[in-house]
């Protein structure tokens, strides 16, 4: 559902979703900027989770993602996000400092936008009204008869409240989109994760000499390509297994490993337990955590005297 295709123009889109199907895959072609209207999210790297809740703002790099997505009180999940290229970026910038003097800078730098492909924190007041006017438009877009123009917008709307914004996290990262070349070095990288490729295969792809290659790929994602790679290949592999029944030696080779040996050793080496163990021990805590439910919601009978 949020996995975009490339278009000529930033697409902005309403989401809605109250089936509560655990984690998900999500794949990303383009950045995204999204504000969640009810509900929450759960964003799952490796072994830590990161969570979003209603009002939050958050930034989603290229590539793979893996989201929970919780309703509300029974009402779905709804969130409204914004898909961009860096053209679309470099493009409305443009325009807003030229025609409104809008004047775009960042000098925030930490470990967290290097290392992170995804940023959320608390929308503020302007930038939460811009979102909610968005809503309003795309919940009443049939309406609109120029729910085009209108969409766009509230998209130069958005981007200018962010590119406006104190210095910070979420607006580095979105400002970082703005370099084509950071654009199509993680485009090589994210499109052949979980293609038999080797490190100099990659360097080859974005022009660079190996060591050029390894250097870049450091500054852009915090570690060497090859355990950065090992790592999202592990989470995927760690997704399959908690939301399929595949066998250990389908989800090791779907996840790039030819290998059931080897991947059951980087698997354990990664999160502390073989893919079998790990499988068992979800399922364990799951039903758990159901049971306890259960048991909390449970409403006793009355008796009679």
């Amino acid at each position: 559902m949020m996995q975009a295709q490339i278009e000529s123009m930033p697409t902005i889109v309403r989401l809605a979703d109250n089936t509560n199907n655990g984690i998900e895959a999500v794949t990303l072609s383009r950045y995204a900027i999204g504000y969640i209207l009810r509900g929450s999210a759960t964003i799952h790297n490796g072994d830590k989770c990161f969570r979003m809740s209603r009002g939050d703002v958050f930034y989603l790099g290229l590539g793979n993602h893996y989201i929970r997505r919780m309703s509300e009180n029974g009402q779905s999940f709804e969130a409204v996000m914004i898909y961009y290229t860096s053209d679309d970026l470099r493009r409305a910038l443009t325009i807003l400092s030229t025609s409104y003097d809008l004047t775009v800078s960042n000098s925030h730098s930490c470990d967290r936008c290097r290392t992170t492909n995804f940023i959320s924190m608390p929308a503020w007041d302007d930038l939460r009204a811009a979102f909610e006017n968005a809503d309003s438009i795309l919940t009443n877009k049939q309406r609109c008869e120029r729910g085009y123009i209108v969409e766009n917008m509230r998209i130069f709307e958005i981007f200018s409240e962010i590119a406006a914004y104190t210095d910070c996290c979420l607006k580095s990262k979105f400002l970082g989109t703005i370099d084509m070349a950071k654009e199509n070095f993680e485009r090589v990288v994210v499109d052949n994760i979980f293609k038999d490729m080797s490190i100099d295969d990659l360097a080859q792809l974005c022009n660079r000499s190996l060591t050029s290659f390894k250097k870049e790929f450091r500054r852009r994602f915090g570690m060497p390509p090859h355990k950065w790679i090992i790592r999202q290949r592990m989470q995927q592999a760690r997704l399959w297994l908690i939301s399929t029944e595949k066998s250990i030696s389908e989800i090791g080779y779907e996840s790039a490993f030819t290998n059931t040996s080897h991947f059951i050793k980087l698997f354990k080496k990664e999160f502390g337990l073989t893919p079998a163990a790990f499988r068992a021990h979800h399922r364990l805590v799951s039903m758990t955590a159901s049971d306890q439910t259960e048991r909390e919601t449970r409403v006793e009978e009355p008796v009679a005297v």
